[in-house]
């Protein structure tokens, strides 16, 4: 899956040049330009990395780094208009994973994304697969609720391993898009309603519980 990054920054003109360079770089870009915004956003977009600014109005970026680090592990990138020792100490402390003062040359921003990016692939390539009495064998493709085993295509192991890897988190369509079918896929544009349609069928047939959930206007998510 391609990975999504939320940029946080007030200032419109720093955003969209992160964009575009994110964006040439392969990555998936959404932007927020207050940290109210940015919050809902880290919440409703499951994004694989945040880079956030410092100085905003309202809801700084300290403020919005503690607050999404108290929350899950998702790497935060910090920026700052200031090479002040203190301002980087306190933006560790709040839970920021890396600094990066501007202005800054765009190689070595996407450098440090690189690099906050490999550490978290261990955790996300793990090749048994489980939540609540799903299970997922990423080696042998068997996939069981329970004891019972479920038979799948190929393209709905790939979904379902998709929502396995990022348990309670919200995946949007475009994401699930990319990940099973490729970015350049042209077929019928609700094929994923139609696979989440046969996930369920096939998860749900013991009269288990629902897994897979339908978060309106944004897309699904594997929870209890």
């Amino acid at each position: 899956m391609k990975e999504r990054i939320l940029v946080i920054d007030d200032d419109e003109a720093i955003t969209l040049a992160l964009r575009r360079a994110l964006s040439f770089d392969g990555y998936t870009v959404e932007l927020a330009l207050d940290g109210e915004e940015g919050l809902r956003k880290a919440r409703d977009v499951a994004p694989d990395l945040i880079i956030l600014d410092v100085l905003m109005p309202g809801i700084d970026g300290f403020e919005v780094c503690r607050r999404v680090r108290s929350g899950d592990d998702t790497p935060i990138l910090m920026l700052t208009a200031r090479d002040d020792i203190a301002d980087r100490v306190r933006g560790l402390d709040a839970g920021a994973d890396d600094y990066l003062v501007k202005p800054f040359a765009p190689d070595e921003l996407l450098a440090r994304v690189r690099a906050l990016l490999r550490r978290r692939e261990p955790r996300d390539q793990s090749a048994v697969l489980r939540f609540v009495d799903l299970t997922v064998d990423t080696r042998t493709h068997q996939v069981f609720r329970g004891e019972r085993e479920i038979q799948m295509s190929a393209k709905e192991f790939d979904l379902l391993c998709s929502f396995a890897r990022h348990p309670r988190q919200v995946l949007t369509r475009e994401q699930l898009l990319d990940a099973v079918w490729g970015y350049q896929f042209e077929g019928e544009s609700n094929v994923v309603d139609v696979y989440i349609g046969y996930l369920r069928q096939k998860l749900e047939a013991g009269d288990e519980p629902r897994l897979i959930h339908t978060v309106r206007g944004v897309g699904f998510a594997l929870r209890e």
